[in-house]
């Protein structure tokens, strides 16, 4: 009797020991890096996104924010982290998919040294001015640039970022030189549009949507095929006579080697908060559309928009520091 109770407190322990790494696994904080500043659209919906996924995870779930290179230093922390799902990134397009094109020496491949796990929503544009810019639409504040080029300023959350090419793209099809002037982040950039310093910003429209509505600022075009559903009154910028469209994603990687377990198990995190009304009331109303894809589509949608702007990156003349 004895040994056989000796025998099943054993077996117990045995059973315990092997169980306790995968409790604890469950059980650590997972990070959610942000490349840029808090306030920004990529932070507001990853914190909206979080505050869900630590439900369905049953895992504490929080937003880190890493500012620096356009989310370059992030990629680069991510890359360096273990595949467990304890740390993953939430990343805008323009990192992934137009810095392969810019930079030589950038530490890692964005299609290799990373893991798809979900698409987090799509969005465009908006071409935002500020009161440093003449009243008017769109049309009279590129006249009023072209008469005025040491003021043809526009601002954006970085260098090298869709938002960046979005307003070369704007410039060129309007006839009207512009000078970019990256920032660390939308929210930065946009408190510099309110004080004035710059005439125009191109970015998410989340970055300046609250300012345009309190009258602070006038989103003039979006960049869109067909107008936002949160500002139905402003025209695209081919409905303002420039042919022009860009748009971008928000997707959730995680390192490499991350198992597939693993990955649908944070996937379907992401799909579970996306379905909810008030996730998705959220995401609309920052100017963006809430839109989930598992791994593989979210691999198939960044090679399409890796492929779509190698062209217009390398006919910008854009020369990156590295």
């Amino acid at each position: 009797m004895q040994r056989r109770q000796f025998a099943a407190q054993a077996a117990a322990v045995i059973a315990a020991t092997a169980l306790a790494p995968m409790a604890f696994a469950q059980e650590r904080t997972v990070r959610i890096l942000i490349g840029f500043p808090p306030g920004g659209s990529a932070d507001v919906v990853a914190r909206i996104l979080a505050d869900k996924m630590r439900v369905s995870l049953g895992q504490n779930v929080i937003v880190d924010n890493k500012p620096g290179a356009a989310g370059r230093l992030a990629l680069a922390e991510l890359k360096r982290s273990p595949p467990d799902g304890s740390v993953l990134i939430f990343s805008p397009s323009g990192a992934m998919v137009i810095h392969p094109w810019l930079y030589a020496n950038l530490g890692y491949d964005t299609v290799k040294d990373f893991t798809p796990i979900a698409l987090g929503s799509t969005f465009d544009f908006a071409v935002t001015a500020g009161p440093g810019a003449p009243a008017g639409d769109l049309k009279a504040v590129l006249a009023w640039m072209k008469a005025n080029p040491g003021k043809a300023n526009y601002a954006t959350s970085g260098a090298g970022t869709v938002p960046h090419f979005a307003g070369q793209l704007l410039a060129q099809a309007s006839g009207v030189p512009m000078t970019h002037v990256a920032y660390r982040g939308g929210a930065p950039a946009a408190q510099d549009l309110i004080g004035g310093q710059v005439p125009l910003m191109v970015d998410t429209a989340s970055e300046t949507i609250e300012h345009h509505r309190a009258g602070k600022v006038r989103i003039l075009a979006v960049t869109g095929e067909k107008r936002s559903r949160a500002l139905p009154d402003v025209p695209t910028l081919k409905e303002a006579g420039i042919n022009v469209t860009a748009d971008a994603f928000f997707g959730l990687y995680g390192p490499p080697g991350m198992s597939p377990e693993l990955v649908a198990r944070i996937d379907k995190a992401v799909a579970d908060a996306l379905r909810l009304p008030d996730v998705q009331e959220k995401i609309y109303a920052l100017g963006l559309v809430p839109a989930h894809a598992g791994p593989a589509e979210l691999a198939s949608i960044q090679a399409t928009h890796l492929k779509r702007w190698e062209l217009p990156i390398k006919n910008s003349g854009f020369k990156a520091e590295s």
